[in-house]
């Protein structure tokens, strides 16, 4: 184990202090959170669970080095901090690596097989063989393989985030998926269920055709894509109602036209029947406000479903329903001797064509048919329009009418609006984004997914003599019984002979949404059912930090939760990070395909130099991907070694030496105005403020203090004036070494190892008191006017090509009276400093302070 208080290195360097320190605070738990007692001695941070699938990049590093400088600083101001990892391993993109990783497919209908091995991964296979069709699998046996993977990922992860310096506690981590997870996510299920809080319906929802599973509205982002518009006749008797449309795949799932009440050119039409072109299909002209007088022909067609917009005039105006996409993306046929149709046999046929071809083709061979028809009126118009697609898919959802689960939100929107009031937002200006979705909420939480690797809900449903189960009585467990796999779980009651039997049961086969896990996090990271002493000590927690692209998701679905289980919002405060850009200025990520990996960037800079650029990025802002910045930051971090070096390799001051000169006093004072505005910064979670704050007064201590009282710290002078410096230098040292810590943790903890005991890490956050009477009594300008007159020294030996060790015959100072006192108080220090014969100071009539500087 690394010993403090070993003798000063001959040479500083950054080389091995990762390996080195990283494996101390493991060793010495310098991070274990240790439990006090009192729930106001805690800093409890709601860490984002990285996604396990595939591998960190930089923008993972930036805002976790954000949370790290946090949590480092309510350390040392004496709170115990609360600071566990949790990965987020289940959902789909756990499901897409393991399908790529091991070249296989999930199978529900397959059994389990018992004697399954995990394939050779493809990127171990050769050419040949990865060229093979996917493998397909049980679903228990598709669910091992993601569990065994995101098992071996999240070691990989944990090295990094070692590497990084994250001061994690890392005997407190949480899954998404674990056991533990399905226990409280099932639980908080089973409690929203029957209270009425979660509820099932047969509803249209967004439904991604690639991955077959509904989506949520949050999970929803908008692309432009082009099309045309496509201007259709319907007939009147024999008059032609024409509507435009960039959908006409839709024609056959057509219920009705609408028109607004205002419109005076449909006013007639209203409450009569059109006939639908190719089909021949009766359907109604209705009345809404929210149709469009300006938009196409100002008549639109209502389809089931060809977007949201159907979906809610379908719902208030309580029209039938005639489904036409399927869940895979194609035409479902329909049977039109049913429908209102004056030529069934034709409208048959004409459908039968397009039944079971993508929406592509279908609408391909309409638009001919339309075009062959005469229903198609002129020519299509280019447009291009905001579509709705999955975050996370490539080709536009459909609304799709499946049974799904959904937690209640609308009913909760002023509620949820005033929790967003309790928390302190960072920048406040985040509230805002959060106000603007929850006033924009128009429906409830979708919470079920069709995928295999989740969280499942913990029921089963009663089969009838039929076999067909009843929806309206699921059976749920009690609480005692959790966690539950339906699909391999008895209820109570039953037997396993009965499953699937008519009188018998089935499980419930969908699974959580991961935000309906992932928004239990708090949950899951404070033991709320498996550690109540530790529940009461962090719950609710201080801090949730998190990216501001994932206010709608995570933290919306975060404070919904603790809303309707505990009654109070989840945390005090929330720290909002910006994105990464890459060099065009686009979001780096997965999808993108230009995310930059960190491994090479620790390796070649040093973590503290990465952590220095991610430090450098302002709270909510989008921030620039900048190697040059990690450059400064490896110099900062050398020039740190190299000052302490020097000033502790000076005599140590005598005990009690005091702060006697007016620059030594000077520099406490201006030390002071920097532990003040450093601890605010922190303290308000402006990390950047605080870091650049901290940073100026170093570049002073090292290009400029240090400069001129070295001569006198090497006791050229009175033996007072030398123990002036000495303290002055050690004390400085100290507190900046401190204030550094929470961003250079490796550098810091190397430079006070050499003359503490302990870790810089668990030391006290500076305080102004601890800098004595002398930063009290110093002035911080004495300081800065010292350093204007040197730094006019340094320049002009510098533009004479002269060494900064040569002599110089005069300086002559021109300033006002006040400030040629200033100076004549330190012009020993200036003179020993430049090497000069002579300093000599003239009252000046301007403002401005003058040099004069004449070279021997």
């Amino acid at each position: 184990m690394t010993r403090y208080g070993s003798p000063l290195p001959e040479k500083p360097s950054l080389d091995g202090l990762e390996s080195r320190w990283s494996e101390f605070w493991s060793e010495a738990d310098v991070y274990r959170f240790a439990r006090p007692g009192s729930r106001d001695a805690v800093f409890s941070i709601d860490t984002p669970p990285p996604t396990v699938s595939g591998s960190l990049h930089v923008g993972h590093v930036f805002s976790y080095t954000h949370t790290d400088i946090v949590a480092r600083f309510q350390r040392m101001r004496g709170k115990r901090v609360f600071y566990p990892m949790g990965w987020d391993d289940n959902g789909l993109p756990t499901e897409r690596r393991v399908q790529n990783y091991y070249g296989v497919r999930c199978d529900p209908s397959l059994p389990y097989d018992q004697d399954f091995t995990a394939p050779v991964p493809m990127s171990e296979r050769t050419a040949k063989e990865r060229k093979a069709p996917a493998r397909s699998v049980s679903r228990q046996n598709f669910v091992e393989l993601c569990e065994k993977l995101t098992a071996e990922d999240e070691l990989v992860f944990e090295g990094l985030w070692r590497k990084l310096g994250l001061s994690v506690d890392w005997s407190v981590t949480y899954s998404t998926i674990g056991k533990e997870a399905q226990r409280t996510s099932q639980a908080a299920f089973v409690r929203l269920a029957r209270s009425g809080e979660a509820y099932q319906s047969e509803a249209p929802t967004m439904w991604d055709v690639s991955f077959q599973t509904a989506v949520a509205n949050a999970e929803v982002v908008e692309k432009e894509v082009s099309g045309s518009y496509h201007r259709v006749a319907f007939k009147h008797g024999n008059e032609d109602v024409c509507i435009e449309t960039t959908r006409p795949e839709l024609l056959p799932a057509c219920v009705a036209l609408v028109a607004h009440p205002d419109d005076d050119r449909y006013r007639s039409l209203i409450g009569e029947e059109v006939v639908s072109p190719l089909f021949g299909v009766r359907v109604p002209v209705l009345a809404h406000p929210a149709a469009d007088r300006e938009k196409g022909s100002g008549i639109a067609m209502i389809c089931t479903f060809g977007d949201m917009t159907d979906v809610m005039w379908w719902r208030e105006l309580r029209l039938p329903t005639r489904t036409v996409i399927g869940r895979d993306g194609r035409i479902l046929p329909l049977d039109f001797a049913e429908l209102p149709s004056t030529d069934a046999t034709r409208a048959q046929r004409l459908h039968d064509e397009i039944v079971g071809k993508t929406v592509h083709t279908a609408r391909e061979s309409v638009v001919a048919a339309l075009r062959e028809d005469g229903s198609l009126i002129g020519d299509t118009r280019p447009t291009t329009r905001a579509v709705k697609f999955f975050e996370k898919g490539d080709k536009p959802l459909e609304i799709v009418s499946s049974r799904q689960w959904f937690i209640k939100t609308v009913a909760h929107r002023e509620e949820l609006l005033a929790r967003g009031e309790e928390i302190q937002w960072h920048p406040p200006h985040m509230r805002s984004r959060y106000n603007d979705w929850v006033q924009g909420l128009n429906a409830d939480w979708l919470i079920s997914r069709q995928r295999f690797f989740g969280v499942p809900f913990p029921m089963w449903y009663a089969l009838d003599a039929d076999g067909l189960p009843d929806y309206s009585e699921p059976i749920l467990p009690d609480e005692s019984m959790l966690p539950i796999d339906p699909s391999a779980d008895c209820p109570p009651g039953f037997t396993e002979e009965q499953r699937g039997t008519p009188g018998g049961f089935m499980g419930e086969p969908d699974v959580m949404d991961t935000w309906a896990t992932s928004s239990l996090s708090p949950q899951l990271a404070c033991g709320w059912l498996s550690d109540p002493e530790l529940f009461a000590q962090v719950y609710p927690m201080d801090l949730r930090p998190q990216g501001h692209d994932i206010i709608r998701t995570w933290l919306f679905t975060t404070v919904v939760r603790s809303h309707l289980e505990a009654g109070a919002t989840p945390w005090k405060h929330a720290a909002l990070s910006g994105w990464i850009l890459d060099p065009d200025r686009k979001k780096m990520s997965k999808s993108q395909g230009n995310v930059v990996t960190p491994g090479h960037l620790l390796d070649e800079y040093g973590a503290d130099a990465v952590r220095y650029w991610a430090a450098s990025g302002r709270p909510g802002t989008d921030t620039a991907f900048d190697p040059q910045q990690m450059k400064i930051g490896r110099r900062l971090a050398v020039k740190l070694l190299n000052a302490s070096k020097f000033v502790l390799s000076l005599p140590a001051p005598a005990a009690g030496a005091e702060t006697t000169d007016a620059l030594d006093k000077a520099l406490l004072a201006k030390l002071a105005s920097t532990v003040r505005e450093a601890t605010e910064a922190l303290e308000g979670f402006d990390y950047t403020s605080g870091l650049d704050s901290i940073e100026r007064f170093f570049w002073f201590f090292c290009d400029n203090y240090v400069e001129l009282v070295k001569e006198r710290a090497y006791g050229k002078g009175t033996p007072e004036g030398a123990e002036s410096a000495r303290a002055t230098l050690r004390l400085a040292l100290d507190v900046v070494t401190r204030l550094f810590a929470p961003v250079l943790p490796y550098t810091t903890e190397e430079t006070w190892s050499w003359t503490h005991g302990s870790t810089v890490h668990l030391a006290a956050w500076p305080a102004v008191g601890e800098l004595g009477a002398g930063a009290a009594e110093g002035r911080p300008e004495v300081a800065e006017a010292a350093s204007s007159v040197i730094a006019a020294v340094r320049k002009a030996k510098s533009t004479a090509k002269v060494s900064m060790r040569a002599e110089v015959a005069r300086v002559v100072v021109v300033a006002p009276a006040g400030v040629l006192a200033e100076i004549g108080s330190v012009s020993a220090d200036i003179q020993a400093a430049g090497n000069a014969a002579e300093v000599v100071l003239r009252a000046g009539e301007d403002d401005e302070l003058s040099v004069e500087v004449e070279l021997s």
